[in-house]
């Protein structure tokens, strides 16, 4: 069965151009709110369970989880949901294992960011170190929100792909860099019931009544490989799920929802609320990229399956609010991103190295300008690469491979050290360009290999192998047992 194409009318045009202004209004309004860095960058450190959880999923069930997942979906089948599964599995594990520690230690050392706690627990040279990894990160996941808002743009529309990714660029970071993260607590909260009301409630339902309606059913008219767990082919499965989980331990955004928290329960229960979540959404958009095989076989490119389900079989004003629940995706993993970033350079680069003596009101500003230049950046990035779930595999591996072994073990292993940590950390980001060029111009078969594997892997040898060989400083033991003793002191009175 075939589908002309429809357009977008009238109505979902006032509802999208609403949700836009709607967003930029709530970054200005935001804005006012804001005395100081804290109220910037972590939003007054009293965010309640709901909000984090708000936080959560908007940080990490973006633009690339829905849009990512159904495109693969599209193409493999029922084993792309192996991407959110993973993200899921990571909420849960980080919950129980990192969040009460994190809100322990940051309510002693009063830090920002993560680099400030790495720097706190080790030295200068490895928190430094930590916010090169942190920024480029930060710099690739906001590419990839970027990309998937251009592709939803661009069906919409019918407009130019670089009119779109230009317009995609322009409203985040606008609404962003003057909001902080009360602005994106505002717009994640709303973004979310948007995206579960739109994606879920409502694009999933019609999509099997579509299929009714064609005489077409999933399970028997797909071919048999679109069930296949391991379709996506278990070495990318595997590297993918690691990397997915270690970055929870490493993303900067993830200390910043801790840190931002009001007490040690709310930052355990907002991180597992929103782990529930993430299952119903890795479901849908599966469900979604499979329908959308048997409804629309022919798409040119799979990145835009649910953009083309809505547009062509779904009736006007509902291809406007699921339109605006998938862009509300896009929009709120972009806009953590940016500001983990802007957060990192501002604090640990400028306030640091440039001016530590900088006031309130002009590190403030600085954050604006900061956040400007983070979204300029990732646009480049994103504008050079337009393929979501490469960018988001090297950007996973840059964050993850280092920095995880480094960050857990310092909260509960006295014996890991500074040396050791900055040998991982500056190994595992060379290994991982290195791998990340090597595949782009290269036909030799050691780049095929996922990057997670050299990087992780020879940057875990050196730190384990330099931590039982190193022998402890006095400045070392100091900074260990301060360290340990901040953490259990502050438990033990919460």
């Amino acid at each position: 069965m075939r589908y002309g194409v429809d357009s977008l009318n009238y109505l979902d045009i006032i509802i999208i151009i609403l949700y836009f202004a709607g967003m930029i209004f709530l970054g200005f309004f935001a804005q006012r709110k804001q005395k100081n860095a804290d109220d910037y960058y972590v939003g007054g450190r009293s965010m309640g369970s709901v909000k984090l959880a708000a936080l959560w999923m908007a940080g990490w069930i973006g633009g690339s989880s829905v849009i990512g997942t159904s495109s693969n979906a599209y193409d493999m089948g029922i084993s792309a949901v192996w991407y959110v599964f993973t993200i899921a599995v990571g909420c849960v594990v980080f919950a129980f294992v990192m969040a009460g520690p994190i809100k322990n230690v940051s309510e002693k050392i009063h830090n920002i960011t993560l680099p400030e706690l790495i720097a706190a627990r080790y030295d200068n040279k490895c928190g430094t170190m930590c916010s090169v990894t942190t920024i480029l990160a930060m710099i690739g996941y906001t590419a990839a929100q970027f990309v998937a808002g251009a592709a939803i743009l661009n069906v919409l529309t019918g407009w130019n792909l670089g009119m779109c990714y230009i317009i995609a660029v322009i409203v985040i970071v606008l609404y962003v860099s003057t909001g902080g993260l009360l602005a994106v607590t505002y717009t994640d909260m709303a973004q979310m019931i948007l995206l579960l009301v739109g994606v879920v409630v409502v694009a999933v339902p019609l999509t099997g009544v579509k299929l009714a309606e064609a005489g077409m059913s999933i399970t028997r008219d797909l071919p048999s490989r679109y069930f296949d767990l391991g379709g996506w082919g278990w070495s990318t499965i595997i590297a993918l799920a690691i990397s997915t989980i270690l970055s929870f331990f490493t993303s900067m955004d993830s200390f910043t929802r801790c840190i931002a928290a009001k007490d040690e329960k709310s930052a355990k229960r907002g991180t597992i609320y929103a782990a529930a979540a993430v299952f119903v959404i890795a479901s849908a958009s599966t469900y979604l990229g499979m329908g959308g095989k048997l409804l629309l076989p022919n798409l040119t490119s799979s990145n835009n399956v649910i953009a083309e389900l809505v547009l062509k079989l779904l009736p006007h004003g509902i291809k406007g609010l699921i339109l605006v629940g998938v862009l509300s995706a896009i929009m709120s993993t972009a806009d953590i991103s940016i500001l983990t970033a802007s957060a990192s350079l501002t604090r640990d680069i400028y306030q640091k190295y440039v001016n530590p003596q900088v006031n309130e009101k002009k590190l403030l500003k600085m954050g604006f300008g900061c956040s400007l230049l983070i979204g300029v950046l990732g646009a480049v990035f994103g504008w050079y690469n337009q393929d979501i779930m490469n960018i988001l595999l090297i950007t996973f591996t840059i964050n993850s491979a280092g920095l995880f072994l480094p960050t857990v073990c310092g909260f509960f292993w006295k014996k890991s050290c500074s040396s050791a940590s900055l040998v991982s950390m500056i190994s595992a980001t060379i290994i991982a360009v290195v791998w990340y060029v090597g595949k782009a111009v290269s036909e030799l078969a050691i780049f095929r290999i996922d990057a997670l594997w050299p990087a992780f892997g020879v940057s875990a040898l050196l730190y384990l192998i330099i931590c039982l060989t190193h022998k402890q400083t006095g400045e070392e033991t100091e900074r260990a047992e301060r360290f340990f003793a901040e953490r259990k002191s502050q438990a033990s009175s919460v």
